[in-house]
């Protein structure tokens, strides 16, 4: 069974054990996290449920810490003048451990 969730803008598939990196969510470590934006799920028998029927669904999971990504470099150059900027950027994270996934 899997299911594919949206978090921050972005659609993640998930299946029940499965530990992924979402865009910082609210919440300390140990907490529970419910999402409620369920795209679609695919159970064990042939049968794909999505619009009316996944929106029913929920996914639990438990906020395993927070992390911060790389960091990113952004640089603006121009080749006449002496125009450079150089910046940077860490984007932070919640990793996510999925519990279950009720209909």
């Amino acid at each position: 069974m899997y299911a594919v969730i949206r978090s921050g803008g972005k659609q993640y598939r998930v299946t029940p054990g499965d530990t992924i990196r979402v865009e910082k969510l609210a919440g300390k470590t140990g907490h529970k996290v419910t999402f409620d934006d369920v795209l679609a799920v695919h159970t064990d028998e042939p049968k794909f449920l999505s619009g009316e029927g996944a929106s029913k669904a929920k996914v639990s999971a438990k906020i395993v810490r927070h992390v911060r990504g790389p960091k990113l470099r952004v640089l603006k150059f121009k080749t006449c003048g002496q125009y450079k900027i150089c910046r940077g950027h860490r984007q932070d994270y919640t990793a996510v451990q999925i519990g279950e996934i009720t209909l």
